[in-house]
């Protein structure tokens, strides 16, 4: 007799998502709207040159270096945190120091997003969905480390801290970004979102007040407490298991394979 599976009700109380089944996936596949988070995929290949005001993909597709000040850096894919689970990682080496910043200095770690991947975040609407960011950082610096959600196409931002609290070591970090009910992504392939990971700033950019909440940018307020991750060329800064999912609580990495990344 063949058997036989009834379900009459799925409920959750918890869970900002809606039940989601996959032959390959499971519940909550495809959560991570992030491509390429773990560093799989490098098709541009090792040693990317970094020099001043310059904006270029690293080593590890997707993830760009943005670079303005009188430090250089090369990028490579490099082991990850193996323990964890994740063998690749984005390497930014410093090969240039800048320790003597000028006001306009600056480099971060940007990822970009397309507005037709956004819509289920509602952005703009009464019914805008909180996001939370997760990632593994293993940093040269200990302190204050700033990352932002920077709009683009309504020209808003939101700026969160994660602290380091161990040089060299790998630790995990998520910011929590709060629903927006201003401004709506376009449903196109343009740049919507980018999501910065700051390594250095200047004094435009750190004289003012954290802009924590959402709201129009003051340059003044895009990276207040960083530290500088360029200060010795015997600095390394790593980056792997980048997540971005809805919800205020970040749940396990969302693991895709080396051909479904290099797909997408």
């Amino acid at each position: 007799m063949p058997s036989e599976l009834r379900v009459d009700n799925i409920n959750s109380t918890t869970s900002p998502y809606d039940p989601v089944f996959s032959t390959t996936g499971g519940a909550l596949s495809h959560r991570n709207m992030m491509i390429n988070g773990a560093m799989q995929v490098r098709q541009r290949g090792n040693g990317r040159s970094h020099a001043s005001s310059s904006t270029l993909y690293s080593a590890c597709d997707r993830f760009q270096l943005y670079h303005s000040n009188n430090g250089a850096a090369t990028t490579n894919q490099a082991a990850g945190p193996t323990d964890k689970g994740f063998a690749d990682s984005l390497h930014v080496d410093i090969t240039t120091s800048d320790t003597g910043l000028t006001a306009t200095d600056r480099a971060d770690i940007i990822y970009s997003f397309e507005g037709q991947d956004l819509q289920h975040i509602r952005k703009g609407t009464s019914a805008a969905k909180a996001v939370i960011l997760s990632f593994w950082v293993k940093s040269p610096k200990t302190g204050i480390h700033v990352v932002e959600f920077y709009d683009t196409d309504n020209t808003r931002h939101i700026c969160k801290t994660y602290t380091v609290a161990a040089a060299n070591t790998w630790e995990n970090h998520s910011v929590s970004i709060p629903a927006d009910t201003t401004g709506a992504f376009g449903n196109d392939n343009l740049k919507s979102l980018e999501i910065h990971w700051w390594l250095l700033a200047g004094s435009n950019y750190t004289s003012g007040t954290l802009q924590t909440t959402w709201g129009s940018p003051t340059t003044a307020n895009r990276a207040v407490g960083q530290v500088n991750v360029y200060d010795n060329t015997s600095n390394n800064f790593y980056l792997t298991g980048v997540q971005l999912e809805l919800g205020t609580v970040a749940t396990p990495f969302e693991h895709k394979s080396f051909q479904e990344e290099l797909l997408r």
